[in-house]
């Protein structure tokens, strides 16, 4: 056994590949791989994750369902053989459906929104924001119930990502990328029960 160079103790975790991933038995839980690391998820979206995820997938459909395909989790975006993301919501310019496959996603959609929840803070605002601009994905919503906001970021000619705008109240969002795109943020949130 190799040891792992952050202690003496420490073996090195074998590197997880979507193959790996794809032959597990399901134990009921959900997982990413990040950098060829199997991290579990959180348990099961609260009601208030779900409904904000449902408002937005209707408003996106009804405006985009001509020119993108919507889908939400769970369902594997593989951007490599060890980066296998689960997006809340994700579109596909429907000239680039060849990316959908019976495996699930596998290259990078046009759009990613992650929910935040509590504890998935610091992953959706760091860790998979690093991996969804590594590997080409043009725009990243993060969406906060909490503070019924979301941030709309947009990959850089540097290959990363630049806030482009925050969203909050009555704002209307709107995107270069994705012009099919409109509708007030609080839209999303008008299902939220306290």
């Amino acid at each position: 056994m190799k040891k792992d160079k952050r202690g003496p103790d420490r073996v090195k975790e074998q590197t997880v590949t979507y193959d790996i991933y794809a032959a597990m038995p399901d134990d009921g839980h959900r997982y990413e791989i990040l950098d060829g690391s199997m991290e579990m998820m959180s348990p099961g979206p609260s009601t208030t994750h779900q409904a904000v995820s449902g408002e937005l997938e209707f408003l996106l459909k009804q405006s985009c369902k001509s020119d993108y395909m919507v889908y939400d989790a769970p369902l594997d975006v593989i951007l490599s053989e060890t980066n296998v993301m689960q997006p809340d919501i994700l579109m596909i310019h429907r000239s680039r459906l060849h990316i959908a496959t019976p495996r699930g996603i596998e290259g990078p959609p046009d759009m990613v929104t992650e929910i935040l929840s509590p504890g998935s803070r610091r992953k959706d605002k760091v860790i998979k924001m690093r991996t969804y601009a590594k590997f080409g994905v043009k725009e990243y919503w993060i969406v906060d119930p909490q503070a019924l906001t979301m941030e709309q970021y947009r990959l850089g000619e540097d290959g990363y990502y630049d806030l482009h705008q925050l969203y909050e109240g009555d704002d209307l969002v709107a995107s270069d990328m994705l012009p099919c795109v409109s509708f007030k943020i609080s839209e999303i949130f008008t299902e939220i029960h306290n």
